[in-house]
C-alpha cells in the first residue's frame, strides 16, 4: 500500500497556511483586456465589505473608465524619486508597509522600477509586502512571465524585456484570468482605448494581429488551467489525499434559446487543449417546457444541440425553476473543474433588478475556472 501521509514538512506548511497573506494576481493575453478595471471594481467590492484596502500603485495608461474607478479608494502618495534630470513617481513601500492595510493593490507586477527604489522590480516589492504581512492584488501579461518569453517572441516576434520569474505566479494563491475577444480588444485599440492614436495603425499591424491575440490568449488560458492544476495537486499532497485521477470535466453553458455557436467552439477547443470530455448544458425552466418554448427559440436550440453533438459534446437538458441553482448543482455533482458562459451586454441596473447567473456561480463554485465570453447583439446569455 502507498503512504499517503503528509512529510513533515507539508504539515508544516499546513500549520503556517493560516498565517500567510494572499496574492491574487489577474492575467491576461494583451494590455487593454481590463485587468486593471476589474481589479478596482473587485476593490471597491472588498471595500463595502469592509476590507482595508489601500491603492499602493495603479496604472490606468490614461483610460478614463479606469481612472474613475479610483474614486473613492485610499490612495498611498507615490514616492518621487530623480533620475537623469527627471522627477519619476515609484510605489512608496515603505509608506505602505507602515499603514499596513490588510490588502494593497498593486498593479503592473513585471515593471521595472526607477533606479534609486529600494527594489530592482516591483514584483520583489510585493514579495516584501507579502512577507510583511500584507496581502497584495496585482496583474501582469501574460507575455512578461519568463518560461513563456520565447515561445511568445516566436509567436509575435516582439522579445518583452520586463519578465517576472515563474515562482511569482507560483506563489499566487489565486490567478484569474480576464478575457475579451479578440475582435473586441482590436476594437479598443481603434478607439484609441490602449495606446495613443500615433501608435494605432502600428500596433493593429504587429502586436495587435489577429493571429498573435489568438495565441496569446490560448497561451493565457493554458497558463491559468496549469496554476489550477499544480494549486490542486499541492493541496492534495498536503492533506495527504491521492492525487485525483478523475480527467478534467469542461461545461457549456447554453441558453434555451438564441445561438450558443461561439460558446461551443470555444469549450470544444478548452477541451480538446486538456484532452477532456465535456458537457454542454441547458436548463429548461417551467416556462420552456414542451409546447410552452416559442417555435423560434425552438428551432435554435436544436441547431445549438446538433452543433454540440458534432463538436463531440454530452449534451445534458437539466430541469430546474432557477437557472443558476440549477448549473451549480450539476457542476458540483459531477466534478466540474473548466466553465464557459456566454456574457450578452447587460446594464447594471438590469443585472441588480435580475441578478446574474454568473455572479452567483462564482460566488457558489470557487474550485472550477469560468471563462466568460462576450457575445454579439442578438445572442441570449446564461447570466
Amino acid at each position: 500500500m502507498t503512504d499517503h501521509r503528509p512529510s513533515p514538512e507539508s504539515l508544516l506548511a499546513k500549520l503556517k497556511e493560516g498565517e500567510q497573506p494572499r496574492l491574487r494576481v489577474y492575467i491576461g493575453a494583451a494590455p487593454g483586456v481590463g485587468k486593471t478595471y476589474q481589479i478596482l471594481e473587485d476593490a471597491h467590492a472588498l471595500k463595502r465589505q469592509g476590507v482595508d484596502l489601500v491603492i499602493a500603485v495603479v496604472e490606468t495608461h490614461g483610460r478614463a473608465e479606469t481612472a474613475a474607478l479610483i474614486e473613492g479608494l485610499e490612495r498611498v502618495p507615490a514616492r518621487r524619486i530623480e533620475y537623469c534630470g527627471v522627477t519619476l513617481e515609484e510605489m512608496d513601500l515603505e509608506a505602505v508597509i507602515a499603514r499596513h492595510p490588510a490588502i494593497a493593490i498593486v498593479d503592473e507586477l513585471a515593471h521595472t522600477n526607477v533606479p534609486g527604489s529600494k527594489n530592482r522590480k516591483r514584483y520583489e516589492d510585493v514579495l516584501e509586502l507579502l512577507g510583511a504581512g500584507i496581502s497584495v492584488i496585482s496583474a501582469v501579461n501574460i507575455q512578461h512571465i519568463e518560461s513563456l518569453n520565447d515561445a511568445v517572441a516566436s509567436t509575435t516576434g516582439v522579445r518583452v524585456r520586463e519578465t517576472i520569474p515563474d515562482f511569482v505566479l507560483r506563489r499566487a494563491d489565486e490567478v484569474v484570468n480576464v478575457d475579451v475577444s479578440v475582435d473586441t480588444l482590436r476594437t479598443r485599440l481603434r478607439q484609441g482605448k490602449i495606446y495613443g492614436v500615433e501608435k494605432i495603425e502600428q500596433s493593429l499591424n504587429n502586436f495587435f494581429r489577429k493571429g498573435n491575440l489568438s495565441a496569446l490568449r490560448e497561451l493565457s488560458l493554458r497558463q491559468v488551467a496549469e496554476d489550477q492544476a499544480t494549486k490542486s495537486h499541492d493541496y492534495r499532497e498536503r492533506e495527504g489525499l491521492e492525487q485525483a485521477v478523475i480527467p478534467e470535466k469542461v461545461m457549456v453553458c447554453m441558453a434555451s434559446r438564441g445561438s450558443a455557436k461561439k460558446l461551443l467552439r470555444t469549450g470544444s477547443r478548452i477541451a480538446g487543449r486538456l484532452a477532456s470530455d465535456w458537457y454542454a448544458v441547458y436548463v429548461e425552466t417551467p416556462r420552456e417546457g414542451p409546447g410552452r418554448i416559442k417555435p423560434p427559440d425552438y428551432a435554435a436550440l436544436q441547431e445549438n444541440i446538433q452543433l454540440a453533438k458534432e463538436l463531440g459534446a454530452t449534451v445534458v437538458k437539466l430541469e430546474g425553476r432557477g437557472v443558476a441553482d440549477t448549473l451549480i448543482e450539476f457542476a458540483r455533482r459531477e466534478g466540474i473543474t473548466h466553465v464557459v458562459f456566454g456574457q450578452s451586454s447587460r446594464s447594471r441596473w438590469d443585472i441588480l433588478l435580475h441578478g446574474s447567473v454568473i455572479n452567483r456561480f462564482l460566488a457558489e463554485v470557487r474550485d472550477a475556472t469560468v471563462q466568460v465570453v462576450p457575445l454579439g447583439k442578438g445572442m441570449r446569455a446564461e447570466g
